[in-house]
């Protein structure tokens, strides 16, 4: 079994539950705009955002596109003009409380924090995944935390891993390991960077993409398997 010595773990919807502290900050935003959130709105909203983040992801548009078009977006859909900047401060503001975890997060990465090297690479705004991470409990188990509004360049961008091998010390590729829900930004990005992947696939969606992972798990759990680490739950 090869031995990793450094891992990375992506964030929304691998160690914090992203769905969660969508589905609030969406409700509380529309709460305030005194605007009934449908299905059918809600829906709509995240097939924009997913779009928005996937261009980012291929280097087609800026993060703040990302963030301050997608509510103009939607409204314009529904025959409303509103700030889409105002909005997306508000809806900041209220996504920046989500913390939710992934279910059997916190115990994984207890129990590896003292055996591994363990980063945190995440797309997305600085100021909102500091924010969760730290009120998860999270923040302090890893030795740094690399979001892409800081590097520069964005998952799965091989820049955005030079950028992260680069400050860190004695870092060999060959003993490092990626794990994320992502097969696009996560996946082909680990793939680019060298990196060995494992895709966290709890809803075991199927995979037409033609990108293929080192290894794939529906349980963070299962990952223990892997490292060949005995979880604190059974010693």
């Amino acid at each position: 079994m090869k031995k990793y010595q450094t891992l990375f773990f992506d964030v929304d919807d691998t160690l914090l539950d992203f769905g969660a502290a969508e589905n609030m900050a969406l409700r509380l935003l529309f709460e305030d705009q005194k605007i009934p959130l449908t299905a059918e709105i809600e829906a709509y909203y995240k097939k924009i955002n997913q779009g928005l983040w996937r261009s980012f992801e291929e280097g087609k548009i800026d993060r703040d596109e990302v963030v301050n078009t997608r509510f103009s977006i939607l409204f314009k859909e529904f025959g409303q003009v509103i700030d889409g900047v105002l909005l997306e401060k508000n809806y900041r503001s209220y996504l920046e409380e989500g913390h939710q975890l992934v279910h059997g997060a916190l115990e994984l990465i207890t129990d590896l924090q003292n055996q591994y090297d363990l980063y945190i690479v995440t797309n997305g705004v600085s100021k909102t995944q500091d924010k969760r991470l730290r009120n998860s409990g999270l923040y302090p188990l890893f030795k740094d935390i690399f979001v892409s509004e800081d590097t520069g360049f964005q998952k799965p961008m091989k820049e955005y891993f030079d950028y992260v091998f680069a400050r860190i010390p004695y870092f060999s590729v060959e003993k490092g390991l990626i794990i994320g829900d992502s097969l696009n930004a996560d996946i082909k990005g680990g793939q680019r960077a060298g990196l060995d992947t494992c895709w966290f696939n709890p809803k075991m969606k199927p995979n037409d993409t033609g990108i293929i992972s080192t290894y794939q798990i529906k349980k963070l759990k299962e990952l223990n398997r892997i490292l060949n680490v005995e979880s604190a739950s059974v010693r």
